[in-house]
């Protein structure tokens, strides 16, 4: 009787984390984030040349679809930069392609995802990407775009995967936490609460189904342990975004 009455709560708790991340936008509110006021008009300017900068095709349906969503979903123009084509396993050419049909479905525009492979930047947990090479490559980025915002992993890359960890930038959770889904969204909510405002946004997927459509135009990648992950992950359902100087 006290398992059933766990797994009864535990699916409640689930359950109503998802109804707030389909029916609520973001916390804090949503003019906060990425809006800044025009010193002569007075007018709010909320349109950004944002950047997402991503190691490899997929990662962008696994870590980044809330951000994603609200960038195009508030009409900002959201940039995406892929480090490599993803060919440790010999089907860049393929998983090149699977991102292009990704971000059609996340209505980012074709010409505005640059997809690079470079000989010193291949997949492989075992390369070590040159920080330096990486700083270049998207310093000339931003100049060539205009670009006003960096999204990207933090320093262990979320996944721990070393290429994610050479492109670091971002925030990212425990284990725990990682593999909570939509729970996580309560204490994500609570880590901003306790942030000063403007330091730490956090952006809720109202679109979950979305994700698996999304993640599924990767079908080289699509396998069982994947679509577990898309399912469980907090990273489907939450994005917490700490603002940081560089």
């Amino acid at each position: 009787m006290d398992w059933f009455l766990i797994i009864i709560l535990l699916s409640s708790l689930w359950a109503a984390s998802l109804c707030i991340a389909i029916y609520a936008c973001c916390f804090p509110p949503k003019d906060a984030f990425l809006c800044n006021v025009l010193s002569k008009s007075g007018e709010v300017a909320c349109k950004k040349n944002v950047l997402l900068v991503i190691a490899h095709p997929d990662d962008e349906s696994m870590f980044f679809l809330p951000v994603i969503f609200y960038l195009t979903s508030k009409g900002h123009n959201l940039h995406l930069l892929c480090m490599s084509t993803g060919n440790a396993d010999g089907k860049g050419n393929m998983r090149k392609e699977e991102l292009y049909q990704a971000c059609a479905v996340l209505k980012v525009p074709l010409q505005h995802v640059k997809i690079l492979d470079h000989l010193d930047l291949q997949d492989g947990f075992d390369k070590i990407w040159s920080h330096k090479l990486l700083a270049n490559i998207v310093k000339e980025e931003i100049s060539s775009q205009s670009i006003d915002l960096i999204i990207t992993f933090d320093y262990y890359g979320v996944s721990g995967h070393k290429n994610h960890r050479d492109v670091h930038h971002g925030i990212s959770t425990n284990i725990m936490r990682k593999y909570s889904g939509p729970v996580d969204i309560w204490l994500s909510i609570l880590c901003a609460f306790f942030y000063p405002r403007g330091e730490m946004f956090c952006l809720l997927n109202q679109y979950p189904n979305k994700s698996f459509l999304a993640m599924a135009q990767h079908r080289s990648q699509w396998v069982w342990f994947r679509k577990l992950f898309v399912s469980l992950s907090s990273y489907t359902y939450v994005n917490t975004l700490r603002k940081i100087s560089i």
